[in-house]
């Protein structure tokens, strides 16, 4: 995915933001009913997207998967608090979170953790060595406290666009 480097919001108008609303509801509806839907031809619909893709607006285009019914039936919240904060022990830390297919989130946070993972795996025994990866063999991983999700209320990936 592509990250766009600067925290400001890209400046969308109306139509783009229509445009995002629809494809977060579902991003293969067909641009032709896009077009419909906000009043633009599928050319221009195109164009758009396009451009909200190449500036990273729209970060990548996926299916979202039900974990239990591919074997990942287990979901659990990480908490991860470094022994040190220097830039590049916290680097190297994202770097290795973010390349483990069993994180599926990634969160630098403030307050007590530096880090909180949300981790799904098929089994406890799985989990375990994830641990034994990421934590027990990283000499900078203070601490970890894991909290196992008992059901998975809401799931979001949408954001909201006003």
């Amino acid at each position: 995915m592509r990250q766009r480097s600067t925290a400001a919001p890209y400046d969308l108008d109306r139509l783009d933001r229509a445009i995002l609303q629809i494809l977060q509801r579902d991003n293969k509806t067909s641009q032709r009913k896009i077009a419909e839907a906000v009043n633009l031809s599928p050319a221009a619909v195109q164009r758009r997207i396009k451009r909200m893709e190449e500036t990273a607006v729209i970060r990548a285009n996926i299916a979202v998967v039900d974990p239990v019914k591919v074997g990942q039936a287990i979901t659990l919240i990480v908490d991860v608090e470094m022994e040190s904060e220097r830039a590049e022990m916290l680097e190297s830390a994202k770097r290795s979170f973010a390349s483990d297919p069993g994180v599926q989130q990634c969160y630098y946070v403030t307050g007590e953790a530096d880090f909180v993972l949300i981790v799904t795996v098929p089994t406890m025994t799985d989990y375990e060595a994830l641990t034994q990866r990421l934590f027990f063999e990283n000499n900078n991983v203070k601490r970890f406290r894991t909290f196992v999700a008992m059901n998975r209320v809401k799931v979001g990936l949408t954001v909201p666009i006003s």
